[in-house]
């Protein structure tokens, strides 16, 4: 792991991913690049009316001084930290500074969103992780002495997984934690007997080329939801964080249908590594 990408809005959550993002950073002697979307509009930008460039002047020296405040903490002593300002407004774009910065791994901090918020807006992190080719863990509190050493890996182990998981699974093992790999059996039409799982595991590790895992390696976990499954199994077992794929839906695709690995970003406790499938 060389780079990491910790996009912030200057808020306590940001603060939270900026010190998970140190603590990985001096394990692996990798640098931080910090990005904060200030958004002002084009005419704020390139309108000559004295108000517009006060704005913006405004804004620019604003966003400097909170910048002296997040990086000047003894946690990032020692790290190599790059600042950008994007006047980007969409939280979407965050996948093209990753690509820029050639980016391993995204850091964000995350309140989650529930009700009509999650629904019509979601959050800026959800945004970021619909759409981001690169992993993103998301952190949900304030953790001084994170440390990962159990890592729940939980999907469908349908065919359309097998890239998202290579890439997690190999970004587990950098950060140097053990994955259990879960599957969350439902009841009624989604219900599947043990052989079925089975089977459909088996497909999935000979698909993938995956010689060292078996079906046996597997926890299956009965529940209502696959959202409570994977909790409720997390929870129980002690697990440090949970990572899942997502598809990455937008538009009425999202809307109708969701995306499991959103939900689980916005209503998880723990923190959450994604991958777009």
């Amino acid at each position: 792991m060389k780079n990491i990408l910790v996009p912030v809005d200057f808020s306590d959550y940001s603060k939270y991913a900026m010190e998970v993002a140190a603590s990985i950073a001096k394990k692996h002697q990798a640098s931080i690049h910090v990005v904060h979307m200030m958004g002002l509009t084009d005419a704020v930008l390139t309108r000559d009316e004295s108000q517009e460039v006060f704005e913006a002047m405004y804004h620019m020296k604003l966003t400097e001084k909170r910048f002296d405040e997040l990086l000047n903490v003894p946690y990032l002593e020692g790290v190599t930290v790059h600042q950008n300002v994007k006047n980007y407004t969409n939280f979407t774009e965050i996948n093209d500074v990753a690509i820029s910065c050639d980016a391993d791994l995204i850091v964000m901090g995350s309140h989650g969103s529930t009700g009509l918020k999650e629904v019509f807006v979601g959050s800026n992190t959800e945004k970021v992780v619909r759409t981001a080719t690169t992993p993103v863990l998301v952190i949900k509190d304030h953790m001084p002495d994170f440390n990962l050493e159990k890592v729940v890996f939980a999907c469908d182990f349908k065919s359309e997984n097998i890239e998202a998981f290579k890439q997690i699974r190999k970004l587990i093992k950098v950060l140097g934690a053990q994955m259990e790999l879960l599957y969350i059996n439902l009841p009624g039409e989604r219900f599947r007997s043990s052989i079925e799982i089975e089977d459909r595991i088996y497909k999935f590790f000979a698909q993938a080329g995956i010689e060292d895992l078996r079906p046996k390696d597997v926890n299956y976990y009965n529940d209502y939801t696959v959202e409570d499954g994977i909790f409720n199994y997390s929870f129980s077992n002690k697990a440090d964080a949970i990572a899942i794929p997502t598809h990455g839906r937008s538009g009425l695709a999202h809307f109708f249908a969701g995306s499991i690995g959103e939900d689980v970003v916005n209503h998880s406790v723990l923190p959450v590594l994604t991958q777009k499938m």
